[in-house]
């Protein structure tokens, strides 16, 4: 629960509607050292291209730190988890990279515990430079106006699967039906 709330209960679909797809978005700024991203809405495997997009780019321009808030997240799926896994990883391999969750839910930090992606990722940092100042963050953010509806497929939701189970070694049992499905259908099959 964080500021007195816990999450909301949203069920995750694979046949969500684009139209539903594209309500939850990204806000981002940079503070204190960081590029400060917040999701509006649900961590899922819609919003994670966009995610990762965004901070690929962001990381060929020389960035290494990263907040992502999830104050106004209610729930992540497994998709959107393994991007942030992902990300992470690559962030470990830069001297001095960083990501840390801020405004992280009950809901969520169990999902991501239960993943073992706590390790990681820095979860709610007491120590953090920006942890004083969160409300004026906020408020300088910008909705990000790309959106990667192509970054919809097989081969994403693979490859944030693949990493989940890099992660930690028990999530390939956990994701083994997941990851024959995906890899038929990147193959074409």
């Amino acid at each position: 629960m964080i500021d007195g709330r816990g999450c909301s209960s949203y069920s995750v679909s694979l046949t969500s509607t684009l139209q539903e797809l594209t309500k939850d978005c990204l806000d981002v700024g940079a503070t204190d050292g960081f590029v400060w991203i917040r999701l509006n809405g649900k961590g899922s495997f819609s919003t994670s291209p966009a995610l990762k997009g965004f901070v690929e780019s962001r990381m060929e321009g020389g960035e290494t730190n990263f907040v992502i808030d999830l104050l106004d997240c209610p729930a992540m799926d497994s998709t959107f988890m393994g991007t942030l896994a992902g990300l992470a990883m690559r962030l470990s391999r830069i001297g001095g990279g960083r990501m840390h969750l801020n405004g992280v839910c009950d809901r969520n930090r169990q999902s991501l515990e239960d993943l073992g992606l706590e390790k990681l990722l820095e979860i709610d940092p007491d120590d953090s430079a920006w942890q004083g100042h969160v409300q004026e963050v906020r408020k300088t953010l910008l909705p990000l106006k790309e959106r990667d509806p192509e970054g919809l497929d097989a081969a994403h939701l693979l490859e944030a699967h693949r990493k989940l189970c890099e992660a930690r070694e028990e999530n390939a049992q956990k994701f083994e039906a997941v990851l024959d499905a995906l890899e038929k259908r990147a193959e074409g099959g």
